[in-house]
């Protein structure tokens, strides 16, 4: 279907789906009445088609997706992309399209862009009910962290896991106010549109206090390779947006390190996590 999608073939479940994901596509198809294009060159989880001025995305149906749509039903198209229609039962999506599309990542405003759009995004408690908190996905990392760093053969100092677990116990029952966040925001979830000049994308989505939204900026490599590039944008954000700088930090750690182990990005995740437990 989408060779972007083919590593689901590792597991029975992703299989199932690819093994169903046509028929997934003609009901959607006929269920909305598309003319459908090519899809979208870049899948992972997800196959994006358009569809004139639609998009029509239909999900692997994995935890990270579970509550995208309600998501954009929070952002009610401020800042984001536009949810038209859903089909829960097939884990499809009615989006906005953005004309041209393009990503911001290549963009040399991206930095200034985001920073216009974060505040916008964090939507209060009250129009957020269904997400899951940061406490419960830190407890996750908490449980999973020590397990997988082992079972990779300890690919990195245990400091770093030290570090990250002692900042869950420290910043997740002190938060500020929490809000929706996008825990996956950068520069390719932003596309150039026609509505507004730029619309978000593709929401990982948590209830959290704000400073945990920086941690993806902070780490983006195509806003500025390099740890010190990085430095600087934790410098930025936290001043421009109003935050406490430890508190972004510290977060940035946590979320980097939980994810590091895998990740066809461990290098980069963690020079900046060692360069970052210097930046106090």
């Amino acid at each position: 279907m989408h060779p972007g999608l083919e590593w689901l073939r590792g597991s029975a479940a992703g299989s199932a789906w690819l093994d169903r994901l046509p028929e997934l596509l003609a009901e959607c198809r006929e269920r909305w009445s598309l003319e459908l294009e090519p899809p979208f060159p870049d899948a992972f989880a997800s196959l994006a088609v358009p569809a004139g001025e639609v998009v029509l995305k239909i999900q692997f149906p994995d935890r990270e997706s579970e509550h995208e749509a309600a998501a954009l039903r929070a952002w009610n198209g401020d800042g984001a992309v536009r949810l038209l229609d859903e089909d829960p039962g097939r884990r499809a999506l009615l989006l906005e399209r953005c004309v041209p599309g393009t990503y911001l990542s290549g963009d040399p405003s991206a930095l200034d862009v985001l920073i216009e759009l974060l505040p916008r995004l964090w939507k209060p408690k009250a129009a957020a009910a269904p997400f899951r908190t940061v406490a419960e996905e830190a407890e996750g990392w908490r449980r999973s962290l020590p397990r997988a760093w082992e079972a990779a053969g300890r690919p990195f100092e245990r400091e770093l896991v030290d570090a990250a677990l002692a900042a869950l116990d420290d910043l997740v029952p002190t938060q500020g106010e929490q809000v929706l966040v996008h825990q996956d925001l950068h520069g390719a979830n932003v596309l150039a549109a026609q509505r507004e000049p730029w619309l978000v994308i593709d929401p990982k989505p948590l209830l959290g206090e704000r400073g945990l939204a920086l941690a993806p900026l902070i780490r983006s490599v195509e806003l500025g390779p390099g740890p010190e590039a990085a430095v600087g944008r934790l410098d930025r954000l936290t001043r421009e947006l109003g935050l406490d700088r430890e508190r972004a930090r510290r977060w940035t750690i946590a979320q980097t390190i939980a994810w590091s182990v895998g990740s066809d990005r461990l290098d980069s995740h963690v020079e900046l996590a060692r360069r970052l437990l210097q930046a106090r």
